[in-house]
């Protein structure tokens, strides 16, 4: 006995998700290879070349380790890259589940990839001024880049709000995966501006951004394991 196809609201076995097992698992690739590609950028060189307090040690460190500094302006492209297809696939995931919070996903996530564009074009300058052996500019593009980075993390929040709202209609599991994509988003939010507004409290707004990190994995798993086949959408 055959069940046919349920609408969004509909309920039986005989589900099928508005979305293709391809198109899941191919968001999941391009969510981690950004992941792969943000975290060296970001964690790993970054710190090895940016003295934030010292202009010297900035340039010696972009004129000894002029590959790494190539290497971290090419990582940021290719975060640009790979966050601007995660953001369309997103949208074409599960434009069919909530079509808004779908596009503000997307919206979010290419506004967030400008900003490291802009912070890998800063990042280029500096490599670029470092043979002439002035530390100001160089120091400068790099606290510029920095900024970039600090403050462009909003939209780095914004877009898990709307994507655990995607989560939450599609009914993945585990359950409380949507919710703690919104928890961690906000948490995220937050932690931009708590850096703002309490320099000093970097462990606290460090914190803040842990929810959030560990949902991301979560979702990528999910796609990459599950091809985000469980669960039905809710009524629109």
């Amino acid at each position: 006995m055959g069940a046919g196809r349920a609408g969004p609201g509909g309920a039986g076995e005989g589900y099928a998700p508005p979305w293709s097992t391809r198109t899941a698992r191919t968001t999941g690739v391009l969510y981690l290879t950004m992941a792969l590609a943000g975290v060296p950028a970001f964690l790993l060189l970054r710190p090895l070349l940016f003295s934030p307090g010292d202009p010297g040690a900035t340039l010696s460190a972009v004129v000894q380790h002029e590959g790494l500094a190539r290497l971290a302006v090419v990582l940021e492209l290719g975060l640009v890259v790979t966050q601007s297809l995660t953001a369309l696939w997103w949208w074409r995931l599960f434009r069919g589940v909530d079509p808004f919070a779908a596009a503000a996903t997307a919206v979010f996530g290419l506004v967030n990839a400008v900003a490291v564009l802009v912070s890998a074009a800063f990042l280029a300058t500096a490599v670029r001024l470092a043979g002439g052996g002035d530390a100001g500019p160089v120091h400068l593009a790099f606290t510029a880049s920095d900024a970039l980075w600090g403050v462009g993390a909003v939209f780095f929040g914004l877009w898990l709000v709307p994507m655990g709202v995607c989560v939450l209609r599609a009914r993945w599991r585990p359950g409380p995966l949507g919710h703690l994509l919104v928890a961690g988003g906000a948490g995220y939010v937050l932690s931009v501006v708590l850096a703002q507004v309490l320099p000093g409290a970097a462990a606290l707004s460090g914190a803040l951004t842990v929810p959030a990190t560990v949902a991301e994995f979560a979702v990528i798993a999910h796609l990459l394991v599950l091809g985000g086949r469980p669960g039905r959408p809710g009524r629109r």
